[in-house]
């Protein structure tokens, strides 16, 4: 993978503001990228120092052995799970 799009995707991810969350999906279409996966991918990689915990699965989940920590962090911004589930509709950032 090229640095360009390992930047883009950063920085999609970066700009995500507090009580807002993006879907790999959206990330990925933002980025220009054609895959959610290789969001996932990317993301895997390096996003110690970006709010990696505001993308979540299109249908509102997050990844399970990252569910206690991502779910916290989004619940101190507002962000609250209803069965483990972000309702996307109300929290989608949408600039």
């Amino acid at each position: 993978m090229d640095e360009e799009t390992f930047e883009r995707v950063r920085a999609v991810v970066a700009s995500i503001p507090p009580g807002k969350v993006l879907s790999y999906g959206d990330v990925a279409a933002r980025a220009g990228l054609s895959s959610p996966r290789l969001v996932g991918r990317i993301m895997s990689e390096d996003t110690a120092d970006l709010p990696w915990y505001r993308v979540l699965r299109s249908n509102g989940t997050v990844a399970e052995h990252l569910r206690h920590r991502q779910l916290e962090l989004l619940r101190a911004e507002g962000v609250l799970a209803r069965d483990g589930r972000i309702n996307m509709r109300d929290h989608r950032w949408a600039d």
